[in-house]
């Protein structure tokens, strides 16, 4: 039997920074995790295997950063776990006694059985699997005809890639936008009009109603009774905690399945803590259970878990979850944090919003300069910044994570409008139309004028 102090399960973005950081915070414990895949796969860098990399294992995850840690990792399965007397089965037989147990299990992709044809040959899943996906990868480097069920940010993503690739790409929504979740309708319109121009046929406001083919796929049907020739269907529905072994523990779940957790990631159940896909989001201001399923958000999970594994270290101000996001769809950068307009108005929030629009070097005529368009909204009578949402060049990536720390902190339009930025002519916008700034006192101007 191995005796560890701290036993992690999973070994992917939330597993691998609980266990280094607890290796850290915690020298003299002995840290284990245990993973099933033989590699871990770049999650969110997934997509660009098919239309960049062309190689999975230019998509890894090294183990070196775990190791060089002095963490200890186990190649294995944990099948059950003894919570009374803290011992994890193994696949392999092998038995682990811990004292702190943390699971980051993290999700799987949903896959429509209620839909005819889901399992033919050619309809892929998004699985983070390298063997599966470097399957994949040959598969669709020998056809054409693409279809993409969902319009999420992997599905938009994989239809950038696959376009680029040189193959035909249909992409189905059944909302009437693509990315509906995350952005307002003038948003998603500019990232739609991109993906159109570059060949992808949007198919949005559309339900499938069957994938077909005589053992693999040839067409897909629409409810509308259209049909399109596919060679391949990728199913980019979304995904689902993976809770198996927080059932078997008897753990707290919500109703849709995730792993009750508070402000420091402790479960329902002593000594064991939770974080990354499987453990429970809530929004930072209506405190609803939201699915926000991202590494970056694992990340800050694991590093909470982490350093009050043995107490309560370090006092947290936790508000929930800062929805935060960014992509990239054929050169333009897109950014999102906290609330978008449309919720804010099913959710009943007086608001008021912020515009503005500039270049993203100055002058404009510089070479590479590109256009930034930001859109902030704030409380109407605190003046407290609530969403973000950000296009334009490769400088939104930092502009949104700007804006999703004044979202955390509570700043106002008062404080970004006044808010001292870096600014050089090579890498930002002018000082005098920073955009940030611009958009904050667009909204000002609105909320004094109510005064």
């Amino acid at each position: 039997m191995i005796e560890t102090d701290i036993l992690v399960i999973g070994g992917s973005a939330g597993g691998i920074l609980t266990a280094t950081t607890a290796k850290r915070i915690y020298p003299d414990k002995r840290v284990v995790v245990v993973r099933k895949n033989k590699t871990v796969m770049v999650p969110c860098g997934i997509p660009y295997i098919f239309g960049t990399l062309y190689d999975t294992s230019k998509n890894r995850i090294h183990d070196e950063m775990v190791k060089s840690a002095g963490v200890e990792l186990l190649i294995d399965e944990v099948i059950s776990i003894d919570k009374d007397k803290k011992v994890a089965i193994l696949k392999s037989g092998e038995e682990i006694k811990w004292d702190k147990l943390v699971l980051a299990t993290g999700s799987l992709p949903v896959i429509p059985k209620w839909l005819p044809g889901h399992d033919l040959e050619n309809v892929f899943p998004i699985i983070k699997d390298e063997e599966y996906l470097s399957n994949m990868l040959n598969k669709l480097n020998e056809i054409n005809k693409v279809v993409i069920i969902g319009a999420g940010f992997i599905g938009v993503e994989f239809a950038e890639q696959l376009a680029l690739a040189g193959k035909s790409v249909t992409l189905v929504e059944i909302a009437h936008k693509i990315l509906w979740q995350a952005f307002d309708d003038e948003f998603a319109s500019i990232a739609e009009e991109d993906l159109e121009s570059h060949g992808v046929t949007l198919k949005l406001g559309t339900k499938v109603k069957a994938i077909l083919g005589n053992g693999k796929v040839e067409e897909v049907e629409f409810e509308t009774g259209e049909r399109v020739k596919a060679e391949a269907v990728i199913l980019s529905m979304g995904v689902t905690p993976n809770t198996e072994l927080a059932k078997q523990l008897g753990l707290d779940l919500t109703r849709k399945g995730a792993i009750v957790v508070d402000e420091y990631m402790r479960t329902s159940a002593p000594d064991i803590f939770a974080v990354g896909d499987c453990a429970l989001k809530r929004d930072i201001f209506t405190s609803r259970h939201v699915p926000i399923l991202l590494a970056s958000t694992a990340a800050m999970e694991a590093k909470i878990a982490a350093a009050n594994l043995y107490g309560i270290k370090f006092i947290r101000e936790n508000r929930g979850t800062v929805s935060a996001f960014s992509t990239k769809i054929f050169g333009k950068t897109y950014g999102v944090a906290g609330i978008i307009e449309r919720f804010a108005k099913e959710d009943g929030f007086d608001y008021v919003i912020g515009r503005a629009a500039s270049m993203d070097r100055h002058p404009g005529s510089l070479p590479g300069a590109k256009k930034i368009e930001v859109k902030l909204i704030f409380s109407r009578t605190s003046g407290v910044l609530i969403g973000a949402q950000v296009v334009g060049g490769d400088s939104v990536g930092e502009m949104i994570n700007i804006l999703s720390l004044a979202i955390q902190k509570g700043l106002t339009a008062n404080e970004l409008n006044t808010m001292q930025v870096a600014t050089h002519p090579l890498v930002t916008a002018s000082p005098v139309t920073y955009p940030i700034n611009a958009a904050a006192l667009d909204a000002l101007v609105k909320i004094c004028t109510k005064c």
